[in-house]
């Protein structure tokens, strides 16, 4: 607009027909200011249009970024539930796992406890065997004991019986032997005696442990 009033004050002064040297120098002067702020009206809206052109780049690109930030965000946001789902599952399953474990640990301890128990009795089994077993070895010891005893008898019987002189049988067989009978029996008594001594009573000799 200001440009287009100066073009017009210029024609103007061409129209009156002026001729002094002085008007002219004036307009020639006007002329160039003129141009000079024409050129710099120019360049101002250049560099206007330029900043424009500029500016309006610049809101593009401000308007990519921001839709590829809410996109980044929409996207994080989803990633964030998923993670929130994710992290929800695994405490579910985290709990489920520390149930079952618990039960598990509880069975394992019961078994535990049973096989305990029953270590317990077979341990006291055990003892009791073994002194069942200790118990027999010392009636196993006092009967070959015994049986020495009895085959030391026994060896004493057929000595006796080897040194019995025949004179001394018929003697035994005569009414009026007492003498020879008497000894006989007595002899009998004590490889009785003796005999008796060496028998083995188990449940007698367990008695007197």
């Amino acid at each position: 607009m200001k440009i287009r009033c100066l073009w017009l004050g210029l024609g103007m002064l061409v129209a009156t027909g002026a001729s002094a040297e002085g008007m002219e120098e004036r307009l020639r002067t006007q002329l160039r200011s003129t141009a000079q702020q024409l050129q710099a009206l120019q360049s101002q809206q250049a560099q206007a249009s330029a900043a424009q052109l500029a500016a309006q780049n610049e809101a593009k690109a401000a308007q990519a970024q921001i839709k590829q930030l809410s996109a980044e965000l929409a996207k994080a946001k989803g990633v964030a539930e998923q993670l929130a789902g994710q992290q929800q599952t695994l405490h579910s399953q985290a709990q489920a796992q520390v149930a079952a474990s618990a039960e598990q640990t509880g069975k394992f301890k019961k078994a535990y406890d049973d096989l305990l128990v029953m270590a317990r009795a077979k341990e006291a089994e055990r003892s009791k065997l073994q002194a069942q077993l200790a118990e027999r070895d010392t009636q196993v010891q006092q009967c070959s004991v015994k049986n020495q005893q009895m085959y030391g008898v026994a060896k004493q019987i057929l000595t006796a019986y080897e040194n019995i002189d025949v004179a001394e049988v018929m003697k035994i067989r005569q009414p009026f032997a007492g003498s020879a009978r008497v000894k006989f029996d007595e002899l009998a008594q004590g490889f009785g005696d003796e005999l008796y001594k060496t028998q083995f009573d188990a449940p007698q000799a367990a008695l007197a442990h």
